[in-house]
């Protein structure tokens, strides 16, 4: 299994290697072009194409996100922030923050 730290080693590397933007001031390009690429796998969804094509878009995110991430938190482990996340979120009541629906429904 390849952890979130792993991964973001392993996309440091290929930003080196490829020339990519790699400094801190280059987070909130990341941070657009992961969004854009989350706009790829919309997108690639609407269009009904393969469950592969809408994939490797929301990977496309995630690299990006990551790569935000090491430079945006470099002392902070990925792996311990998301399992404490999604620890929280496990404790939260059943449909937390979507009864903001129901109130405009009444």
């Amino acid at each position: 299994m390849v952890d979130l730290e792993e991964m973001k080693r392993e996309i440091e590397a290929l930003v080196v290697a490829k020339g990519f933007y790699n400094s801190r001031e280059d987070v909130p390009k990341k941070l657009l072009f992961a969004f854009i690429e989350l706009g790829e796998a919309a997108d690639a969804w609407k269009k009904g194409l393969s469950e592969e094509a809408v994939a490797e878009e929301l990977v496309d995110v995630i690299f990006y996100v990551l790569d935000a991430s090491r430079l945006a938190c470099p002392s902070v482990n990925m792996d311990e922030v998301f399992r404490k996340k999604l620890q929280k979120n496990k404790e939260r009541p059943y449909q937390y923050g979507e009864g903001h629906r129901k109130r405009v429904n009444e």
